[in-house]
Order: C-alpha cells, then sequence, then structure tokens
C-alpha cells in the first residue's frame, strides 16, 4: 500500500515525512521523483508514503496509477499562515511557478504576493478535494493538532517502529521559512 500526504505546501510535509523516517514497514520520502518524467514520475516503491506537493497538479495520472488502491491524507496548516509564508516565497519556486507559468504574470503584476498565495491555495485545495472525493482511504490531517493526528495516521496505516521519536519531530521545524 503507498500513502500520499496531499498539501498545498508550507504545511509540515517535510517535518511529516521526517516523522515517518521512524516507521520500519514503509519508506517514507519528501519530493523523491520531482526530477523524473512520464511513468517514472509516479512510480514510487510499495509500501511508501510519499510528500510532494506538486502531486497537486498531477492528481489525474496519480489516480490512473493507483486510483483507489492508495491511501491519501489531506495535510492543511492554517490558511493565514500557508499564505505568509507562501507571500515571503513569491519570488522563487512554486510561487514563481504559479504567477510567471500558470497565471501568465502580465495580469498579475498588480497583485500583492498575499493575494496570489490566496489563489494558490484556493486552487490546490479545490484540486485535492476534487481527487478524493470518490477515495475510500483518506484521512484529514491539521498541522495544528499534528500530536494528535500523527498517532490516529500511525493507528490508521498500521506503523511500528518507534512512535515517541516520530511524535518529537513535531517539535522541530523542518525547512521553515525565515
Amino acid at each position: 500500500m503507498n500513502i500520499f500526504i496531499l498539501n498545498t505546501g508550507r504545511c509540515g510535509s517535510m517535518t511529516f515525512i521526517e516523522a515517518c523516517r521512524h516507521i520500519i514497514n514503509y519508506s517514507a520520502g519528501h519530493e523523491t521523483r520531482v526530477q523524473l518524467l512520464g511513468t517514472d514520475r509516479l512510480a514510487y516503491p510499495a509500501r511508501h508514503i510519499e510528500a510532494d506537493n506538486r502531486l497537486s497538479w498531477m492528481l489525474g495520472r496519480l489516480d490512473a496509477a493507483y486510483g483507489d488502491n492508495a491511501w491519501y491524507v489531506h495535510l492543511t496548516r492554517d490558511r493565514a499562515q500557508v499564505a505568509a509564508s507562501f507571500a515571503r516565497r513569491a519570488d522563487f519556486g512554486i510561487m514563481k511557478a504559479y504567477r510567471e507559468g500558470i497565471l501568465l504574470h502580465e495580469g498579475q503584476k498588480q497583485a500583492s504576493a498575499e493575494s496570489l498565495a490566496q489563489d494558490y491555495i484556493d486552487t490546490v485545495e479545490a484540486n485535492i478535494a476534487h481527487f478524493l472525493r470518490d477515495k475510500r482511504h483518506t484521512m484529514e490531517f491539521a498541522l495544528e493538532q499534528a500530536d494528535q493526528d500523527f498517532r490516529r495516521f500511525w493507528h490508521w496505516i498500521g506503523a511500528t517502529g518507534d512512535l515517541d521519536k516520530a511524535l518529537a519531530e513535531w517539535n522541530t521545524r523542518h525547512n521553515a521559512s525565515s
């Protein structure tokens, strides 16, 4: 069984995977296949947990490859905090790609970094909600209650390993914005 952590980004996905590295009956990775194309891009090993916010742009292909045979976690964080974090990163990464490649920035020159971040979040969250609407194995996971939700996740997937060390990862901010 494969598990995909679907998310906007800037919501704790790297910390989620660091916590999952304490699970011994699954492999876990963050953006492990971003450099690949075609079928290789989604060819994750069996019993693997993957967090990659770019999957929200590949949900049709993810459905074709895994459909209802995978388990899906929808990882969220307080919307205002996610938007603020993306606004601080407006000139690189996914926000630059969204503004210049998806929206074709000509009409967005007057838009604030915050409004672009809000638009990006709306788009990604709608994509994820639409994708999950017919999936049997889904879980909502809020960063603000990570301790509680990660325990539930651990039991939901039948994880084995060191739960205490996994929970301790949520006390460290991995990939935090400056």
